[in-house]
């Protein structure tokens, strides 16, 4: 492997500005069990020119948690005073109104692997999409995005999904009256 290069600001919005989800997971996050989610990353190499890289994985998300904000009441309560006292009883209050999802993800460097290809991008990426589209694999995904800022894009997928999931999430709870 190659060592880490330390990203700036502009390298990570770079990677942010020019990540793109070429194929989408069929699936959301499930709200009640945990789910995987299979990506193709695939991004050109910034010193060779017509080589592409694509690095494949797993991601594994939790089942979302539901913080309440008598939970976050209790967290507010260590070392504050009476005013903070104040304000998480009046969550607590609230408490049926106002709920917040937390979601888990674990990405595990093991899973990912590296491939080098000669080629256009546009010719991998189509490659790419064929073959996860002829899988038939609700989990799968192919993104586009940067080689130097991969793990950014990587993440910048994870949380969309996240946004995609969050209200069917919020509604499979509330639902089932847990909130």
């Amino acid at each position: 492997m190659y060592g880490r290069a330390v990203l700036k600001q502009d390298d990570i919005e770079y990677a942010l500005e020019n990540t793109r989800v070429i194929v989408a997971p069929e699936q959301q996050i499930a709200t009640f069990g945990n789910t995987s989610f299979e990506f193709h990353l695939i991004a050109e190499l910034m010193d060779t020119v017509g080589r592409v890289r694509v690095r494949t994985g797993r991601l594994d998300a939790e089942r979302p948690q539901i913080l309440s904000p008598e939970y976050f009441s209790r967290l507010l309560m260590d070392g504050f005073g009476e005013q903070a006292r104040q304000y998480a009883e009046r969550l607590r209050e609230r408490a049926r109104q106002i709920a917040v999802l937390r979601y888990g993800f674990q990405f595990r460097k093991s899973n990912v692997s590296e491939t080098t290809i000669s080629g256009s991008i546009e010719h991998v990426i189509e490659r790419t999409r064929r073959h996860v589209e002829r899988s038939e694999d609700p989990r799968g995904a192919v993104i586009h995005g940067v080689d130097e800022g991969w793990e950014v894009c990587l993440l910048k997928f994870t949380v969309d999904l996240i946004e995609k999931s969050a209200g069917e999430n919020l509604g499979d709870f509330r639902r089932r009256g847990l909130i």
